[in-house]
């Protein structure tokens, strides 16, 4: 249509000028509605016959499963090799160090990411040797939620309808990439994850287990947050930082949650020095950016 011209060559001369395309003659980046298909399917290898149209036959489950792990495999590996690709890249780009983005699993293959598609294999083949223990730790978060919702009337209630299960489910998937040097793929599993629930866990955060996160929409748990065992959150809580500089992004910028402590609906906790001590009891809508100490019981006046 040539009154679009005009158009076009703008849009051109943006791409030009501003970037933001895909580089040409290299790998493309990972895609997004790839990681939500992937995302799927580890969902029905976690919890299998959850969430199927169909009953699950139960005599076939060891074909099902192998059938699921080895598609989730093939599509994950391709993932994670333009993840990888692209790592390389941006550190070559940066003058830094292309061994940063190895695997920590694979520190015995220090070259094994040169090729790209080894290494993704590698990594793939040891995430899914991860999936039983993230059942482990996601079973003792069902039962935590169930144990602490007095509405909850079963565990498969909680496995189908409760939005803080699929935010930690996912979190402790992406958290494997993540500590790994993986680029890309943690944080697009945690966003999609976070569009769909309204709870956004960086990948980066480390959390016990038994961790129930009730209601949860607008729970924010920032990178270098550190959560520790039988932890409960209310909707609206911020584990956040006190400063947003560039320059501190490689310091403890988040707060550390000792075991026991439960935090109701829109407290604000701060600063990467902040400790909420054992067993605690945080009030709901209260700010904090220094230590509690442990069995302590805060929380905001009423006003009358």
């Amino acid at each position: 249509m040539p009154k679009l011209d005009k158009s076009i060559d703008a849009l051109l001369e943006s791409y030009r000028k501003n970037g933001m395309v895909n580089p040409a003659g290299e790998a493309n980046l990972p895609s997004r509605k790839s990681i939500e298909g992937i995302l799927q399917e580890l969902t029905e290898l976690l919890l299998p016959g959850f969430g199927e149209m169909e009953t699950l036959d139960h005599d076939k489950l060891a074909l099902i499963t192998a059938e699921r792990v080895n598609r989730a495999a093939r599509n994950l590996e391709q993932e994670v090799e333009k993840s990888v690709t692209f790592g390389l890249r941006l550190n070559q780009e940066e003058s830094k160090d292309i061994q940063d983005i190895r695997a920590s699993s694979l520190e015995d293959s220090r070259d094994s990411f040169q090729g790209c598609r080894p290494g993704a294999e590698l990594l793939v083949n040891a995430f899914f040797g991860e999936l039983p223990e993230i059942r482990r730790l996601l079973d003792l978060d069902i039962r935590a939620a169930f144990q602490g919702d007095p509405a909850a009337k079963s565990m498969e209630e909680i496995i189908l309808s409760y939005p803080g299960l699929e935010a930690i489910m996912v979190h402790r998937l992406a958290r494997f990439f993540w500590i790994r040097k993986v680029p890309l793929i943690p944080r697009m599993m945690s966003e999609i994850i976070h569009s769909k629930t309204g709870i956004d866990i960086h990948p980066g955060a480390e959390i016990g287990e038994s961790f129930f996160i009730d209601h949860g929409t607008g729970v924010v748990i920032g990178e270098t947050t550190i959560i520790g065992k039988n932890v409960k959150l209310y909707q609206g809580v911020t584990l956040g930082a006190l400063s947003v500089k560039k320059e501190l992004a490689g310091k403890k910028r988040h707060p550390t949650i000792e075991d026991d402590v439960t935090i109701y609906s829109g407290a604000t906790i701060l600063g990467g020095e902040t400790i909420i001590g054992r067993g605690s009891v945080i009030g709901g809508n209260v700010w904090i950016t220094s230590p509690v100490p442990a069995h302590s019981t805060i929380y905001a006046e009423s006003v009358r």
